[in-house]
């Protein structure tokens, strides 16, 4: 399993070699389309990314059946489950973002709810869990990454 994640994040950080995005979109449709494609590749740079720093996936993209929010990542790092929020951003003129900013108190609210559904619905009872985020700021080629282990903790 290790080779394959290996193999996995080479594959994607040598597909983004030129960065995530492609060109500037011109219209408002043209920058929506194009800004879930930098999510998609994101969120796809950052499985394989922590794939290859040992966690194992259970969930991708989770969404509670009756409630709003959606998990990115869902997988343990040890014995510890971790949520993982990917946050992509693409600065301007080469400035850095700071994407683990871009959390807010509602997001964070959301978030909460929509972890107490998944350990509701997988009946999860008695294990160690974390908030990680996942920060793809994409100046430069490639991307840089920074992970960020118990971000919403209250030390955090």
């Amino acid at each position: 399993m290790g080779m394959l994640a290996w193999i996995g994040y080479a594959w994607v950080r040598w597909k983004s070699r030129y960065g995530l995005r492609d060109v500037d979109p011109a219209t408002e449709a043209d920058r929506k389309q194009e800004s879930l494609r930098v999510g998609v590749c994101g969120e796809t740079y950052a499985y394989w990314y922590l794939r290859r720093h040992g966690y194992a996936f259970i969930a991708k993209n989770y969404e509670p059946a009756r409630e709003k929010g959606e998990l990115d990542l869902v997988g343990f790092d040890g014995e510890t489950l971790a949520f993982v929020e990917v946050r992509t951003r693409a600065a301007a003129k080469g400035k850095i973002a700071l994407p683990e900013l871009s959390i807010g108190r509602e997001k964070r609210q959301v978030l909460v709810r929509t972890v107490h559904a998944f350990l509701r619905e997988r009946h999860v009872r008695k294990c160690s869990v974390r908030f990680d985020v996942v920060a793809i700021d994409t100046p430069g080629k490639p991307p840089v990454v920074g992970l960020h282990k118990d971000a919403m903790s209250r030390r955090a």
